[in-house]
């Protein structure tokens, strides 16, 4: 666990029924947040919570379907409110659908509009009301979850690759916009990482993960604490960086 202390404060972290966001929470709440746990699963969310208090840690859960557009994105931010008594200290937008490879000419149009709703646009609208009150209060921490498909060509996955090299550029947008409020906006960008559903392409990936410096895939743990770190006092000066946690594949 993270040895980052992050007592008194509140996070928020969309998609986090599972996989990596799920991680995150349990890493938020291990370093001593009170997390808000959201997805549209009420039954793994209710699995994550019972998870983290049964580690010591505190966790209320939101049910919430981010592609219903704003007005679902403002009941989760004002729900958010409601659970941990303000606006929350640290939001990590997470959630994001996962595409799996695909040639460009066999996407259609309402996946392209699906991923861009999930992928982009909630994360542009959950930013564009909590950030603002953040910067009033003077303080806040966003980290963002691109991914390396944001930051090379891959073949095969452009779609997905659009999508999170649009919530890497979001992020140095906001680091501009709001970092002299003192709200800090970071992205994390996983590389291939150890998930239910990326288990599912284990024999598209591998070929990948040969080519890893480190040789293996990462630990949604590691996700979560590289969070933890951002979203701490240690990172105090970090604004618009995007930190890849990905074994060094997206420096070789």
């Amino acid at each position: 666990m993270s040895t980052t202390s992050l007592d008194g404060r509140s996070a928020l972290v969309t998609g986090s029924t599972d996989g990596i966001g799920a991680a995150i929470a349990a890493e938020l709440a291990a370093a001593g947040a009170h997390v808000v746990v959201s997805g549209r699963d009420t039954g793994r969310g209710a699995e994550v919570t019972r998870a983290i208090s049964a580690a010591g840690g505190r966790a209320s859960f939101v049910p919430a379907d981010l592609a219903a557009g704003a007005p679902a994105v403002r009941a989760l931010a004002d729900a958010a409110r409601d659970a941990v008594g303000g606006v929350p200290d640290i939001l990590v937008n997470n959630a994001a659908m996962i595409i799996a490879p695909k040639p460009t000419a066999e996407v259609d149009e309402a996946f392209i509009t699906a991923a861009l709703t999930i992928n982009v646009t909630a994360t542009f609208l959950l930013t564009g009301v909590i950030a603002p009150a953040m910067a009033a209060r003077g303080s806040g921490a966003i980290i963002n979850i691109g991914s390396i498909n944001g930051l090379i060509g891959m073949g095969g996955s452009a779609l997905y690759s659009a999508t999170k090299a649009a919530v890497h550029s979001l992020t140095k947008s906001w680091a501009d916009e709001y970092g002299p409020a003192g709200v800090r906006v970071n992205t994390i960008a996983p590389g291939p990482t150890l998930t239910r559903r990326v288990e599912q392409f284990a024999d598209h990936l591998a070929p990948l993960i040969a080519r890893i410096p480190s040789r293996r895939p990462s630990k949604p743990a590691e996700i979560g604490r590289a969070v933890v770190f951002l979203a701490g006092d240690d990172a105090a000066n970090i604004h618009g960086a995007t930190l890849s946690v990905d074994g060094g594949f997206s420096a070789v």
